[in-house]
């Protein structure tokens, strides 16, 4: 056996394997593509999601906002009332004095 034998011997295996681990990398490197793709899809389902919670938050603030107004109006009102029924009482105490 020559020399050139011994490096064909085991050179070719060598080169195989290493042409098959590359492939086999390239393979693994492809499915966790795969799987990072399916992750970006449910973060953007999440993202969607968040995105309605925002909506749906803004818009009971926006229904606060408005029964703190009207809670503000009716105390006005309320205010209003109790000024006048208290100028109406002070009347009759002094017509009956």
């Amino acid at each position: 056996m020559t020399n050139e034998h011994l490096y064909f011997a085991i050179g070719v295996p060598i080169l195989a394997n290493a042409a098959l681990i590359g492939l086999l990398l390239a393979y693994m490197n492809a499915q966790f593509e795969a799987v990072n793709q399916r992750f970006e899809g449910v973060n953007q389902r999440f993202a969607s999601i968040d995105q309605h919670f925002e909506d749906i938050n803004r818009r009971f603030e926006d229904i606060n906002r408005r029964f703190d107004d009207m809670r503000e109006l009716w105390r006005n009102e309320l205010h209003r009332v109790e000024e006048v029924l208290d100028a109406r009482l002070r009347h009759i105490e002094e017509e009956r004095r």
